[in-house]
């Protein structure tokens, strides 16, 4: 799961326009039998919420994602840093 924060205006009834704040959850997940996405989010019940499904053709965004978590790793040598550190 990925957190955005996306600000952005509202206009109310009143026809005035104002300000907002929305947190924006981002979900790679696969279509259960039937269409069904699943997911836990940390939201109250009954809370409304929109939903955006964007198919992923070939799951790049989630091998970017793993490749990009896996290689910090790589990152947090010290004797790496004694050499790099002195040059």
């Amino acid at each position: 799961m990925t957190n955005a924060v996306a600000r952005g205006y509202n206009a109310g009834d009143s026809g005035r326009v104002s300000a907002m704040q929305q947190t924006a959850l981002k979900y790679d997940t696969e279509v259960k039998e039937g269409g069904r996405l699943e997911l836990e989010v940390p939201l109250d019940p009954g809370v409304h919420v929109t939903v955006f499904v964007i198919e992923s053709t070939n799951g790049a965004s989630h091998d970017l994602l793993s490749a990009s978590q896996s290689s910090l790793e790589f990152w947090d040598n010290p004797l790496d840093d004694e050499d790099w550190n002195d040059a």
